[in-house]
Parts: structure tokens; sequence; C-alpha cells
């Protein structure tokens, strides 16, 4: 699904008219309002002396900036909070600034009074100045007053309170559920809250409510929902932070394909809240044709250059590097740009990923008939090369590349060079959303010869594969589906096991014994010996949602106070030591650092 046009810029101002110290937002003066006095406040972005008896102050506030023309006696500069109140006026003729909603307005005739002086900032608060960003987190208070931050964060507002109206309109109801909870099955690292009280058991923060929206089915709901705070214990990276929020939902009675209806009005809604129009539906992709034509569960589908299946073509090749169990080609995107250093890359880069090579074909033209060049072409047949050509539907100049090897390992390097060649052709106006369904049940067999679970142990199966579980276990599809945009998973959600049945021969599978299971989610299996409703949900990350549809790459950019890859708050200082007094409260004591920990 397709935008028709890219995001517009956000503006938020409140309907309803101002309070206290002011009459006006500055973002709202326009021609409409000359001659008349207003009152605003904001701070100061710029003084300009003009002559000997008038300055020109630039003053903002969250809504945009207007002009102030004063005399020089006052005194104000950069960041003074002040009180402005004026005539609007037209702007002379030809100083008229039309990057600006109020360029063509001042205020004259200005009273200003001066209601907080500043230091002046450790750097420039205009976005068209770079700042480095461990400045602008250092300085986050500074940081968030730029246009951009206002812009963004506005914007996350605006897309939080149509997901609410739109899970409210569905009939959903607003459930908060704890951040002091037990550990639950999900694989993350959780971070640990000992208790005060209890010496030596602890809380754990929630890496998502995923249990407790469920035991919320067995209550009786129906319909729940939460924007709820998540915290995860991982490596940080630009689409992850320690703690994150999420649009939660769970609903009793539902098929997959409700569950999808509801989260698809959901993101519709927030888009729309930025400006952006999509047509419905949302598209759809089973995981593994996801893989063979993409090389990844979250395509990004915004350019072609998708990967072709040549292994037919190559089954009696004489060409050792192509003998495997599967061979895929890629038409390259950019071929012009594909010099032979550049290939020479390309071939490291797929080694790097995990390849056994990269073959590299560059289609030519000669008499009339296309052939190829490359160090391998007088190893690969006439019947080969005509075939391949022909399928992949190369011209002249085209450069295609191949990876043989077992499905997955070949789809997955050729889809990973597809996204590196081929990003730049991506419209960063386009969004693309796709849901992914029809994952496997099952990831692999770990050592000890159990399986591992691709998605969590309470996942219902495909109900058409229920007969393979023991037999084929790892050919089972699960009742999992990802939401996608732009090639980014915005989320997850599967329909749940219900049924204890079924849920024994999922543990039994996974190796996880009665007591175990008992151990580590008892509280679930009990709930549900006394019915549990058929049930299913979906989770997608509010922060990489914003990031993406106002068109940054980093979700720091969507989050007022984030911290640093490192894990560090560089405005507070977090985290810091506890006082020694602190960790007796809690009956513990804290190991020295040691040297190869460091």
């Amino acid at each position: 699904m397709e935008s028709s046009s890219g995001p517009s810029v956000i503006t938020n101002y409140p309907t309803i008219e101002p309070r206290g110290l002011r009459d006006r937002y500055i973002g709202t003066i326009s021609e409409k309002d000359l001659g008349a006095s207003v009152t605003v406040c904001g701070w100061v972005s710029k003084v300009r002396e003009h002559g000997e008896h008038l300055v020109f102050i630039d003053v903002r506030d969250f809504s945009g900036i207007v002009q102030v023309v004063a005399h020089s006696s006052v005194e104000l500069r950069a960041e003074y909070v002040v009180r402005v109140k004026g005539k609007v006026t037209r702007r002379p003729e030809g100083t008229e600034n039309s990057s600006l909603d109020t360029g063509q307005v001042e205020l004259t005739d200005s009273e200003i009074e001066l209601l907080a002086q500043a230091d002046p900032p450790p750097f420039s608060l205009t976005d068209r100045v770079e700042v480095d960003e461990s400045t602008r987190l250092r300085f986050r208070y500074l940081d968030l007053r730029r246009e951009k931050m206002q812009s963004n964060l506005r914007a996350r507002a605006r897309i939080n309170s149509a997901i609410r109206a739109s899970m409210e309109r569905q009939g959903f109801t607003e459930l908060e559920t704890p951040l002091l909870w037990t550990p639950t099955p999900e694989g993350a690292r959780e971070f640990v809250v000992p208790s005060r009280l209890n010496h030596g058991s602890s809380y754990v923060l929630p890496q998502s409510p995923q249990i407790a929206k469920q035991l919320l089915m067995v209550s009786g709901f129906d319909r729940y929902y939460q924007i709820a705070r998540c915290l995860r214990d991982e490596d940080l990276r630009a689409d992850r932070q320690f703690e994150f929020t999420q649009l939660d939902l769970e609903a009793s009675f539902v098929s997959q394909d409700d569950v999808m209806e509801f989260i698809s009005d959901a993101v519709m809604g927030a888009s729309r809240a930025v400006g952006l129009e999509h047509v419905d539906p949302i598209g759809r992709i089973t995981w593994r044709d996801a893989i063979d034509l993409y090389g990844v569960d979250k395509p990004d589908m915004r350019f072609g250059h998708t990967l072709i299946d040549v292994t037919d073509i190559f089954a009696d090749t004489q060409v050792r590097a192509l003998s495997a169990p599967c061979v895929k080609a890629l038409v390259a995107p950019n071929p012009s740009e594909l010099t032979r250093s550049k290939l020479d890359g390309l071939v490291d880069r797929a080694k790097a990923l995990g390849a056994k090579g990269l073959l590299w074909l560059r289609v030519e033209s000669k008499d009339g008939e296309l052939t190829l060049d490359s160090p391998v072409a007088k190893f690969i047949s006439d019947a080969e090369s005509r075939e391949l050509i022909a399928k992949v539907g190369a011209k002249a100049g085209s450069v295609i590349l191949m990876v043989a090897d077992e499905w997955q390992s070949a789809c997955q390097v050729l889809g990973q060079l597809r996204l590196e060649l081929g990003r730049k052709l991506a419209d960063p106006n386009q969004f693309t959303y796709v849901w992914v369904v029809d994952f496997p049940l099952f990831e692999g067999m770990s050592e000890d010869g159990s399986l591992i679970s691709a998605h969590h142990p309470f996942t219902m199966p495909n109900q058409d594969d229920f007969d393979k579980l023991e037999s084929d276990p790892l050919s089972v599809r699960s009742q999992s589906y990802d939401l996608v945009l732009n090639g980014w998973e915005l989320g997850s959600g599967s329909i749940r096991i219900h049924r204890s049945d079924i849920q024994a021969r999922i543990f039994s599978l996974l190796g996880i014994s009665t007591e175990e299971a008992k151990n580590r989610f008892g509280f679930l299996l009990e709930a549900f010996r006394f019915g549990a409703p058929p049930h299913g949900g979906f989770a997608f990350g509010i922060d990489r949602l914003t990031a993406l549809l106002v068109g940054e790459d980093n979700i720091r950019e969507v989050i007022a106070f984030p911290k640093t890859q490192s894990g560090s708050d560089l405005m507070t200082g977090a985290p810091k030591p506890l006082e020694k007094s602190s960790w007796d409260l809690l009956g513990l004591s804290v190991k020295p650092v040691s040297k190869n920990q460091i």
C-alpha cells in the first residue's frame, strides 16, 4: 500500500484560546489580524539592531516565529523568555519572509516584558546547524526547543491519539498491566528490581504485557488494549532502546484476519494523523515468499529487483560453485556504478554474510546477441547463458549476481545485497505496508535435540499442520503475523494456544517439562484450567512507527529523553552508583568489577 504524498509539516496548534499571560499563539498570527493588538509569550530567537533607534527581535513559541519591532533601548539576548504586547502590522514591501507562516506581518508599537534571562546556549537551536548528538542529548531540554524536535514529538502525540481513537472505535477497553512483574519466557534479558521487603527476591520489568493480557482474556474483558511501556536489557542500536512504547492488544473469539484488521485500522489512523493518505487494504505475503523473493522476512517493497530462482538452469552445470541445492540470482540495481573493484567488494561482503561465494556476470551485447562477461563466464555453457539472461530479464549493461547454497542461506545473503544496493531507489515519500504471514512455528533445533520456538511457546500452530507436529515439526506453520513498513518490522502477533492438550504437545517438543512449565508460567496455565477463550493479539512499536512516518532513521529523534547507544543518559548521568546504605536496605552487596569485565 502506497501513500499519495510524503509527510506534511506537523502543526498542532490548540483550537482553544490561550490563557494566562498571552492571548495568542505566535503561529496563528496572520494578515487577518492586521490592526489588532495581541499578546504573545516565548523565547527570543534572534536580535538584529537596525540603526540607532530600532531593533528587530524574532520571538518564537512552539507554534511559530514572529518579528517584533522595538526600541533599541531594549536589551535582550537569544533564549531570553519574554512577553510581548504589540500591534499586528504588514511588513514593509520587500521585507516579507515567505518561509514563515507569519512572514507577511510583524508586531509594532511593542511592549516587551522580560520574564527570564538565559545563559548563551551551548549550540545553535536552529535546524539549519548540525550539532553532535552527544551534545544534543547532554542538553536535551534545549534540543527539544528546536523546530524539528517539536514537530516530531507533537506528531507522536497525534499518532497516540489516533491509535486510541481507533481502539475505542473498535470496542477495545484500555487497561493497565503491572510494571513490577514476574520473569516471562520471551527471550530477551529483563531488568531486575530487588525487593526491599523480601530480601533475596526480585521483580522484573516486563518485556511486554504478553501474559498479563492473556489473563485479561480469561477474565472476560474480550478486547483489551494499552499504550504500554516495555523494557528489555539488550544491546542498543538506532531502532532499539532499553525502554520503548508499543500498542498492545488482545481480543477473544477472533481469527488471525480479525486481529490484522484491528491493527490495520490503527496504523492507517496513525498515518492520517500526520498527513499521509493510503489505499486500503494492506497487502499480504507469506513468510516463505518473502524470503524467496526478497531474502528477508521484513521486505522493503518500494523497489523491485526481486530474487529469482535459477536452480533448474544449473542442474547439470560444470561450474562447481553453482552445484548447490539452490541457486538464486539478482539483477543488480544501479549496474553502471558497479566497477570491477566494487564487484570484488560485493564478493567479500557476501562471504562476510555467510555465503561460500558470489558470482557476478555482466551482460554485454555482441553482434546483436546478449552474452556474459565474467571471470567464470567461460565455464558457463551457451545454453545456460541464454536461459539465465532470459529468465532474469537481463539487458545489455545489466549485472547478474548469483549465490549458490541451501535455500534460506542463498536467499538471505542475496536479499541483504539487494537492500544495500537498492535502498537508494526507494522513494522516501512512499510508505508501503505489508503483512507477513505463515511463519514457521519452530526456528530450528537446540543442542539437546529439542525444538526452538520461533515466536513464543503459546503460539497456535496452523490448523492444517497439526498432523506434522511430531513427524515433520520444522515444516509446521504458525498462526503468527508481522506488520512491516518500508523494510522495518513494526510488530508481531499471533493466535494463542488456549487448549491444554495442544499446549502439552508444544511444551514436549520444546523440551519444557511439566515442572519447568509450572515454575515459569504456572499461574497462566492454572488460569487456563478455568475456561480460556480462543484469543489472539498483536503489538507494534510506536517509537518505530513514528520515526518512519516523520522521516527519521533513528528512534531517538522521536523520544523525548532517550538513552545513548551505550545505555547512558547524558543529561542526568544515569546510571549512577548507589550508596552502600541503599544496597544494605535491599540486603545486597556489589562485587567489584574485575579487569576482564571492563
